[in-house]
């Protein structure tokens, strides 16, 4: 029995050429898995983010699109004249994207 094994072990036995494919399903797996997460992450958090959830960083802007309509709805009101409403929202724009030249 023992020399069978031996001699199988040595020959390779109905396994030869075959070591490389258990590698393979395991790293299939792997990437399935991760391309799943990734299409499917990226989708739940734009969707977050449109909905005002979490931090937006580069994609998003809600919130300085609706301070921008607030301060719009101000100025239609006469709360502010035309001076501070400019004043207010070109610091409105310089601080919602700061690595941005503000708009003229």
């Amino acid at each position: 029995m023992l020399d069978t094994l031996a001699i199988a072990a040595h020959v390779g036995g109905p396994f030869v050429g075959f070591h490389w494919a258990f590698l393979l399903i395991p790293l299939f797996w792997i990437l399935v898995i991760v391309l799943i997460f990734g299409v499917f992450g990226r989708r739940w958090r734009r969707h977050a983010w449109q909905n005002g959830y979490g931090h937006p960083g580069h994609w998003g802007g809600q919130a300085a699109r609706s301070a921008e309509a607030s301060l719009a709805e101000r100025f239609a009101q006469g709360d502010i004249d035309e001076k501070e409403y400019r004043a207010r929202l070109e610091v409105l724009r310089a601080n919602a994207y700061p690595s941005m030249p503000p708009k003229a």
